[in-house]
């Protein structure tokens, strides 16, 4: 470790503990703006045997303890890095150098299992239905769904998943070891859009070395460290698969599609239902859509689609709802145009328009015919009656009225007389 790294951690040490309660919230705010800290103290966490070790830790957990996010955050950063020192230190079986961590973590889990009060906290997770859209997908994508009975009766009911209360650990043993560790990751996860990219590689490293030690792959992805196998769960493994899944769509595409196969890898070898299911589930849905470039100072987030903001159901649609609230509702006045132009001895008819006249339908089938006065008349007729009568809806002035209909009644004599003067004119011609 440089001398340089080493002042840049002793000032970190040394300015947090002569600082008041009331400047806590501006250092948490000023510690983004210092650069070389955080490489500073990887190094420090990734040698053991370096005497900074324990001062750092309980800083760390000092940070923890203290209530503020930001400095909560701060710690977690570092957990991936935590994690592979405890995990490669007791495959090494050399205990004397992870005491300080084996605090730092175990005080973290039980900060994280109570509450303010200091009761056991019961985590609720709720599992989305298909049926609803999520930031995981789209009813749209997945195709038409069949409604069944059982579908139907499950729609829009949640399932909820209940973890805890977790119990008080104070000392790491093999069957506590990954249950407790398990429980730091999904903290790690619930803070992943506040991770750096220096913490999601060091995630990524974290799963693809925990997965390969020991096994052939190790040697094909040319890795020097430890060589005992480390024991793994499935919830661990599913854990670290979340993980991955972030920093896959947030720039570290190359290290996260190795950590993703080598977890697989191991899933295959240990025969994790689990974690087979969520990691090819990950991998069958990243070929399906195109990563971004590696461009890590943009907005993190995962890419989904987007539901439109219009209706996906046409409003036209018949629904059995609609179908008893709608009722039929009779005109009560109807408009109808008619547009002829009629050729007889070369006088174009001019164009008429009747309004006011009903459609309804009569006994004895006579549904289009007009009616005057009452009566409906006869085919022949249709035409004078379309002629006499015309009823102007914007008044009832029968002034007005009457001089309508007899213009319409001059014109018909025109015509009536026009035809049988050419008629008469053909017969004395022939």
């Amino acid at each position: 470790m440089l001398a340089m790294d080493q002042g840049v951690v002793e000032e970190w040490l040394s300015e947090f503990k002569t600082l008041p309660d009331s400047a806590v919230s501006t250092y948490a705010a000023s510690l983004k703006d210092k650069g070389a800290l955080v490489p500073a103290l990887y190094k420090v966490i990734r040698e053991n045997y370096s005497d900074l070790l324990e001062p750092v830790c309980h800083q760390l957990f000092e940070f923890y303890r203290s209530g503020e996010p930001q400095l909560q955050r701060f710690t977690l950063q570092f957990l991936p890095e935590l994690l592979w020192s405890l995990l490669s230190v007791s495959a090494a079986r050399d205990p004397h150098t992870s005491g300080c961590i084996e605090a730092l973590l175990l005080g973290i889990y039980n900060l994280e299992i109570v509450d303010k009060d200091g009761q056991s906290k019961v985590l609720s997770f709720t599992v989305p239905s298909l049926s609803k859209p999520s930031v995981y997908h789209e009813p749209s994508a997945i195709g038409s769904m069949a409604l069944t009975e059982g579908a139907l009766a499950n729609h829009g009911l949640s399932r909820v998943v209940y973890s805890g209360p977790h119990l008080q650990r104070e000392t790491f043993t093999a069957q506590n070891r990954f249950e407790v560790l398990t429980f730091l990751l999904l903290c790690y996860n619930a803070a992943l859009s506040y991770m750096t990219s220096t913490s999601l590689q060091s995630l990524c490293q974290l799963s693809s070395r925990v997965c390969i030690c020991g096994y052939p792959r190790q040697q094909i992805r040319r890795y020097k460290g430890i060589s005992t196998r480390l024991t793994v769960t499935s919830e661990f493994l599913v854990q670290l698969i979340t993980g991955i899944h972030y920093a896959l769509c947030n720039g570290e595409v190359e290290l996260g599609s190795k950590a993703l196969d080598d977890v697989l890898y191991r899933a295959q070898l240990e025969l994790f239902p689990e974690a087979l299911l969520v990691g090819n589930a990950i991998k069958s849905s990243l070929h399906g859509a195109a990563l971004k470039s590696n461009n890590k100072e943009g907005a993190r987030s995962i890419q989904v689609e987007i539901t439109p903001t219009s209706s996906r159901i046409s409003r036209n649609a018949v629904t059995s709802l609609s179908i008893r609230g709608h009722r039929w509702k009779r005109h009560e006045s109807q408009e109808v145009s008619v547009d002829s132009e009629a050729a007889l001895g070369g006088v174009a008819i001019p164009e008429i328009s009747v309004t006011g006249v009903s459609g309804e339908r009569m006994p004895n089938g006579d549904s289009l015919r007009p009616r005057v006065d009452g009566r409906a008349l006869p085919d022949g007729d249709m035409l004078g009656a379309a002629c006499e009568v015309s009823m102007d809806p914007r008044g009832h002035d029968s002034g007005t009225r009457g001089q309508e209909v007899r213009r319409q009644k001059s014109v018909r004599r025109m015509v009536e007389n026009e035809g049988s003067g050419s008629a008469s004119t053909g017969r004395s011609q022939y």
